[in-house]
């Protein structure tokens, strides 16, 4: 197959595949949902992204219908009937079907999504160009939700701004970008937002972290400013699928490039690591 798609065991190309218009998802975003990739048919992180998964399952007392072994089972079983060897791994739980009502029926079983689609991951060592913007969104970031217009919005806008993501910040403390996790390099140490309410735990952020301990390169969870961002010897974004990748400018003003060796060493070792765990063995 090219694409997949998968709805409660039926499977087909995405473009085939339909849903109920009573899933709770068409009316409420009422569900949550977690991505990664995967090379050689070796599906990155797999365990990582799948505890996320079931963590924002909980927060919003859904039942997954599976334990965390039979998802993993699940998605490595799907991965292999793509005919391309990098894909885009895209799964999400809907609170079940019904009637329209904004207060949950407990006897809906949930729906499970999975879409996989060829997709490579991001060049590391590009720089791209950032935009800032007010952090408007509610303060349950830290669960992957599907309630995400106001992130494809702040990512219009940057689109219209020639710019590949957008910083957001609560006054003048920067949270996250629109899908991805923003850090800062400054004086030799490696600063990163602290994973509170206002931001995702990003498996790309928690390897940075893990990297740099290995590296030697000391690490701060700690709030950090529009002006630090500013000023920073580096500024990074890191996802799933764009490990850690460092800005060029913010809102059209030249930053980072002071710190390019601590850069390229957590570049390499995000690289490495995914070349590693998806190898053919």
């Amino acid at each position: 197959m090219k694409t997949l798609g998968y709805y409660n065991g039926k499977i087909d190309e995405i473009e085939n595949m339909t849903i109920p218009m009573n899933d709770r998802v068409c009316f409420f975003g009422d569900g949550i949902y977690d991505a990664t990739y995967c090379r050689n048919h070796i599906i990155y992180t797999l365990k990582e992204h799948i505890d996320r998964f079931f963590n924002s399952a909980k927060l919003l007392n859904m039942e997954v219908g599976m334990s965390k072994d039979e998802l993993a089972a699940l998605l490595t079983e799907l991965v292999l009937k793509v005919d391309d060897n990098e894909q885009f791994v895209y799964w999400q739980l809907t609170r079940g079907t019904g009637t329209r009502n904004h207060i949950p029926d407990k006897t809906q079983k949930s729906n499970l999504w999975v879409l996989l689609r060829p997709v490579k991951v991001k060049d590391t060592y590009k720089k791209t160009n950032l935009i800032t913007l007010e952090d408007t969104r509610f303060y349950h970031c830290n669960i992957k939700t599907l309630n995400l217009i106001v992130n494809v919005m702040a990512s219009q806008k940057a689109d219209e701004a020639g710019c590949h993501e957008v910083v957001f910040h609560r006054g003048e403390r920067v949270t996250e970008c629109a899908h991805s996790n923003v850090h800062i390099i400054k004086d030799g140490t490696f600063i990163t937002p602290p994973t509170d309410n206002l931001i995702l735990s990003g498996i790309a952020r928690m390897n940075l972290i893990k990297f740099a301990g290995k590296l030697g390169i000391p690490v701060c969870e700690r709030p950090f400013t529009c002006a630090e961002l500013m000023n920073a010897d580096e500024v990074i974004i890191s996802s799933s699928g764009s490990f850690c990748i460092a800005a060029n400018e913010v809102d059209g003003i030249a930053v980072g490039g002071k710190a390019p060796k601590i850069l390229k060493l957590l570049q390499d070792a995000a690289v490495a690591d995914y070349i590693e765990k998806t190898a053919v063995k």
